[in-house]
């Protein structure tokens, strides 16, 4: 394991978020959400890629990696990160991405997050969903949150992921972490189970389809808290499309139950720092009375314009976030812009600030 710890060891050194092995490339680092090759590396042969990762499979994962063509994994490694791995075919070649871990779970604040996060981790039920593109942080926030309910209260928190990311160590709470694959058979299995487990806290690494959201919606409406991750853009984005897995006839439905028990939809990017590293921009809806009625009603087009109407409870546009890291000279203008969904309303919040 000495060439594979070598770049494992350089990616904690280096604080990169990634090491990607790809057959055609050096080994590659994405540091500050930027890909760099390591240095004086060879370019990877098909027979080096899978040396290197036979290093860190178990037989019984070689296996399922020949059946399947791609597997999620999570690898210990060292006192101070573990690895979140997706090992995959491409070309019909071997190739790895290494997610880095950190053991220690950061606090709310020291990530930056904003102070209304607090709050959700004193709530007895809802919804709370993280969104946001991969690689943008979306696991370390819910580590934050869940770990300080962890510090605070003594509830039962269950958590379903695939892999297991941040471990958590048992403080006033007691915790319950379910690999996929490991610990359950499926995502709809592991769900269901949940509500037999006495949880007060669920986590839901990934809701994935019907059957994961649908289910994730139930344990919220019988009276727990849910968080939940979901790959999309924006608050509305979000919420189209968690009603759009269902079935047409269903959706009236589901658009009842989520306005009864949504809570808020944080959406987050990572951007990168003047300063060097990144740091992190929020979109923020609350479900207010207004947010819950153009829910309930099918107007997810309102929900933008709420938002930004709402800010004295609490709720933020990603422009309005970017637009406050560019005045206070965190970021540079050109990587906001590249960031907002709506950049013309980003120029306007900075120039009305100048």
């Amino acid at each position: 394991m000495d060439k594979i710890k070598e770049y494992l060891e350089l990616a904690i050194e280096r604080n990169a978020s990634d090491l990607h092995l790809i057959v055609g490339v050096p080994p590659t680092l994405r540091v500050d959400g930027q890909l760099v090759p390591i240095p004086n590396e060879p370019v990877l042969t098909p027979e080096a890629t899978e040396r290197l990762l036979k290093e860190v499979l178990t037989a019984e994962q070689l296996e399922r990696l020949s059946v399947n063509k791609e597997l999620d994994f999570s690898l210990p490694f060292s006192e101070k990160a573990r690895f979140r791995v997706n090992t995959y075919t491409q070309k019909r070649t071997w190739a790895g991405a290494f997610r880095t871990i950190p053991l220690n779970i950061p606090s709310i604040d020291s990530l930056g997050l904003p102070p209304i996060m607090h709050t959700f981790t004193t709530l007895r039920q809802g919804f709370i969903l993280i969104t946001g593109p991969t690689g943008h942080g979306k696991s370390t926030t819910l580590a934050a949150i869940l770990d300080e309910i962890n510090a605070n209260r003594k509830c039962h928190i269950v958590t379903i992921e695939d892999p297991i990311e941040f471990v958590f160590n048992s403080r006033q709470s007691i915790i319950s972490q379910r690999e996929m694959g490991l610990d359950t058979h499926s995502w709809s299995i592991a769900l269901r189970s949940a509500l037999r487990e006495d949880p007060d806290v669920v986590l839901v690494g990934e809701m994935r389809d019907y059957e994961t959201i649908a289910a994730a919606l139930t344990i919220a409406e019988t009276g727990h808290l849910v968080f939940a991750t979901l790959h999309t853009n924006s608050a509305a984005q979000t919420i189209d499309r968690v009603v759009d897995v269902f079935p047409e006839e269903q959706q009236d439905q589901v658009k009842l139950q989520l306005s009864n028990v949504l809570e808020a939809v944080i959406s987050q990017r990572l951007i990168p720092a003047l300063k060097g590293g990144r740091v992190v921009s929020h979109e923020i809806m609350l479900a207010t009375t207004a947010i819950k009625t153009a829910i309930r009603e099918g107007k997810t087009h309102q929900i933008d314009s709420i938002i930004q109407t709402s800010s004295e409870v609490g709720m933020n546009t990603l422009e309005a976030s970017l637009a406050e890291l560019v005045l206070s000279g965190k970021i540079s203008v050109d990587a906001a812009k590249s960031y907002a969904i709506r950049p013309e309303q980003l120029s306007r919040l900075i120039h009305r600030q100048i």
